[in-house]
């Protein structure tokens, strides 16, 4: 296996990412309150979007097989605010050290052979040279059942890093059941 960095994906093989896409974030549509699962038109719009690197792990017989996007221009995520990263971290923003990791796909076949690790690792040395600060965000299903922050926040143990909330988002839901009876 190896990992490149690519500045767009080739179009024969946006489809194959997008059907990982769709079988990673699929679930989530009933278990997270923000939508996860991209539509084919913005999946192919980030994949050829020069702003974000792609972190593309291929196997022995070239195909893809895993996919990690990562970009310095936080205006490329449509759903992150890039002025408050900058006023919350002005000194990497400047030097253009502050990224967004935008996620990680591993097709099924090959989710337990280390993939992702190894994608992560890559992730976590260009950060670690460029002494940036990656931002991400997780939704509550994904750091209860696969820990996700605390497994993030374990590299604290062998680098000099840490991870901190940048925020929250709270989804509420009202629920209205009528008009209370009159007291008599």
């Amino acid at each position: 296996m190896k990992i490149t960095i690519e500045r767009t994906i080739p179009a024969e093989a946006i489809d194959t990412f997008y059907d990982i896409h769709v079988a990673a974030f699929q679930p989530l549509s009933t278990k997270a309150a923000a939508r996860h699962l991209l539509s084919a038109e913005e999946f192919r719009a980030e994949m050829t979007d020069e702003r974000i690197e792609k972190y593309v792990a291929w196997s022995d017989e070239g195909e893809p097989i895993a996919l990690a996007t990562m970009t310095a221009d936080l205006s490329a995520v449509p759903w992150v605010s890039a002025e408050y990263y900058a006023a919350r971290y002005p000194e990497q923003f400047a030097r253009g050290a502050l990224y967004y990791l935008g996620y990680t796909l591993v097709h099924p076949d090959h989710e337990r052979h280390g993939v992702f690790a190894r994608i992560a690792a890559r992730v976590v040395r260009r950060c670690t040279d460029a002494r940036a600060v990656c931002a991400f965000d997780v939704c509550g299903h994904n750091d209860d059942v696969h820990q996700i922050g605390k497994s993030i926040a374990a590299l604290s143990r062998s680098l000099d890093m840490r991870v901190e909330t940048a925020d929250v988002q709270t989804y509420y839901a009202a629920v209205f059941n009528g008009r209370l009876p009159r007291a008599a």
